[in-house]
């Protein structure tokens, strides 16, 4: 996949690799449990073969899937998520709250599985893990004046 945003900014640069067609679903059907080429192909009605191929074969090149083989005639693969790739799970758990609060048509909450009672995204101080009330986005300098200085 190409570069679309040259940008300094976290989620530019994050959407250069999760932000393609069709990425994030294929990422979300394999933290599901769908790790067959035909799961995933059946799991994601409208996606063509050529383009499930080549998505995933990015996925692996950019760190968030792996590939196993299981069958040598055909070539047959297994994907998993890296860490990289599981660590998404929170994104895709802030889109379904959004989407509860959003869409005309909810499909999905989370919940407490022990309870059953909705739960909402709480941030925790990285040093001592109190919940954080009031969250900013600073800009990391360093990074900026590298940019900068090129």
């Amino acid at each position: 996949m190409k570069t679309r945003y040259d940008i300094p900014c976290n989620i530019a640069q994050s959407l250069n690799i999760i932000g393609d067609r069709w990425s994030l679903l294929i990422v979300h059907e394999i933290l599901n449990g769908q790790t067959l080429f035909n799961e995933m192909k059946k799991a994601l009605p409208g996606i063509s073969s050529n383009l499930l191929s080549d998505r995933l074969k990015y996925l692996e090149e950019e760190g968030l899937i792996s590939a196993e083989l299981y069958s040598v005639h055909p070539p047959r693969y297994r994907y998993q998520l890296t860490k990289s790739g599981e660590e998404l799970e929170h994104v895709f758990n802030a889109l379904i709250l959004w989407g509860t609060s959003h869409l005309q048509k909810c499909y999905k909450k989370l919940i407490d599985s022990e309870t059953g009672d909705e739960v909402e995204i709480a941030y925790q101080n990285k040093k001592n893990g109190d919940i954080v009330k009031h969250v900013e986005v600073v800009a990391v300098q360093e990074q900026l004046q590298k940019a900068g200085d090129q």
